[in-house]
């Protein structure tokens, strides 16, 4: 699965822009917000996050996340943008710049090295924060003792069912699923390759 490919086969780019397949329901809306029941969760296939994913971690690094950062400022005064953007910039640190996801395979694309691996499910776990808001990882492990892959991914994309995702936050070790359900600070960010850098601070700022 070439990045190139995928990228051409349109199947990327039919999620064109702010095209979020169905609006939210009240439910899915509530989620998103971290306000859940633990029955609502339903289990998800690796295929809610097909397409190829870019890093949000550079246009941070740019500049171009500030006016996000600002806004977050103006929001909840609890933090400065300065302060904001070290928050994210711990958050979205990441080395892969790419992923591509199809056919139950993930590619991670760091540089000009391609690391790939097929991922079975190995179902989620619903994690209560500091905040007494809730959210759902969904696990999926490699199992190819060959592939450099990382053993163990949890997606986090604030969606509690089967559905397409818009972005995600995405956790990878290969020590256990236990050990990556502790981590908390850094939480590498994707959004669809096609969207430019203007269309994802974009999306940050209105969603």
């Amino acid at each position: 699965m070439a990045l190139g490919a995928l990228l051409l086969s349109g199947q990327a780019l039919a999620h064109g822009h702010h095209s979020h397949g169905k609006p939210l329901t009240e439910m899915e809306q509530k989620a998103a917000n971290g306000v859940f029941q633990d029955s609502d969760v339903k289990d998800r296939s690796l295929s809610d996050w097909d397409g190829v994913w870019q890093s949000v971690y550079p246009l941070l690094e740019s500049g171009e996340l500030d006016t996000v950062f600002k806004k977050k400022a103006e929001q909840d005064k609890s933090k400065t943008a300065d302060e904001y953007k070290a928050y994210y910039r711990k958050g979205y640190a990441t080395k892969v710049d790419t992923i591509g996801i199809e056919n139950g395979v993930m590619e991670f694309h760091t540089g000009d090295v391609v690391n790939a691996c097929k991922y079975d499910y190995a179902g989620y776990k619903i994690l209560t924060y500091t905040s007494g808001k809730k959210g759902v990882r969904y696990l999926f492990e490699c199992k190819d003792a060959d592939s450099k892959a990382p053993k163990f991914v949890q997606f986090s994309d604030h969606t509690i069912g089967p559905r397409k995702s818009a972005h995600y936050h995405i956790f990878t070790g290969n020590t256990s699923q236990d050990a990556l359900l502790k981590e908390m600070d850094n939480w590498p960010t994707y959004y669809p390759y096609q969207l430019t850098n203007e269309q994802v601070v974009d999306e940050m700022l209105h969603h």
